[in-house]
């Protein structure tokens, strides 16, 4: 059965059908949910609540294939994890960490080292793409290994539109659709220590010479006193938009979010207040399901 997995993921990585065109077009609502009157009007491209039980709530284009950003990294999370590698191991930031795709810069300076838990903190907290990229290269058999992982894993959760690249989310070949993502963030919920970083609102790492530094989440809602938080993910990269994964619990009903492709800075923020307004509307008094 493994050895299926395996050709299967390797299938998934090459397969022509998530290579369609990324280019913003004026798509097409294809639930109905969206399209009702008195639902929110949502800047994200695609969007997608769905309850505990995996109904779904609020549907808006769903199955759209497109680029993910840094959601990525709750799947470089669960691969970390699972490989069972010991946390308390120092790993250093070397030149194979720097992000020669995007020129993106990192506070985390060359030859920094940071246990593999304080790295994993890192990137799901701040979504530190240093230490993402770390975390990947020195899992067993190094990044294309690690890769290989993150999509083998993507089949056994179902996630048959998404495909990975990279461990950091900055490469536009990262894609998935919002109902996979659901799919990924309800796993990534079973994980005890991402809960717990993802949301983190801050923490600080010692670095070299006595030197500290402090990192915040890169969420504002998980300082809002309004919101009930559970698991929490964003992510950007011109490609991609403004990105917002979360688990949540809004008018008593724990529920999925996700928000893909938003424009604007705050737009993903609007997006999840604007649906978290809805539904207390919607399911006030009604804490089943």
């Amino acid at each position: 059965m493994r050895w299926l997995i395996v050709i299967l993921a390797v299938l998934l990585a090459a397969s022509p059908a998530l290579s369609e065109p990324q280019e913003r077009t004026a798509r097409k609502v294809k639930s109905a949910i969206a399209g009702r009157t008195g639902v929110p009007d949502l800047k994200s491209s695609s969007a997608l609540v769905v309850d505990q039980s995996g109904r779904t709530l609020f549907a808006k284009n769903i199955d759209n294939v497109v680029p993910i950003a840094s959601i990525t990294k709750l799947m470089t999370a669960m691969v970390v994890i699972d490989a069972g590698l010991p946390l308390t191991d120092r790993i250093v930031i070397s030149e194979n960490d720097k992000d020669l795709l995007k020129g993106t810069r990192s506070r985390l300076r060359i030859g920094t080292a940071l246990t593999r838990r304080e790295l994993l903190h890192l990137a799901l907290m701040a979504s530190e793409n240093r230490a993402a990229e770390a975390l990947s290269r020195v899992y067993p058999g190094g990044s294309k290994a690690f890769v290989a992982t993150m999509n083998q894993k993507a089949i056994e959760l179902g996630m048959w539109r998404t495909r990975f690249v990279d461990g950091t989310g900055l490469s536009s070949d990262n894609v998935s659709t919002a109902q996979d993502l659901s799919k990924m963030v309800a796993a990534a919920y079973n994980y005890p220590l991402i809960r717990e970083f993802t949301t983190d609102t801050g923490t600080t790492v010692q670095v070299a010479k006595g030197r500290s530094m402090s990192y915040s989440n890169s969420n504002r809602l998980v300082k809002s006193h309004e919101w009930q938080i559970g698991l929490s993910k964003t992510g950007y990269i011109s490609e991609a938009g403004r990105c917002l994964v979360m688990q949540a619990k809004i008018a008593g009903k724990p529920v999925i979010i996700v928000l893909l492709d938003s424009w604007g800075k705050m737009t993903r923020i609007g997006d999840a207040n604007r649906l978290k307004r809805w539904m207390e509307t919607r399911y006030s008094g009604d804490a089943s399901g």
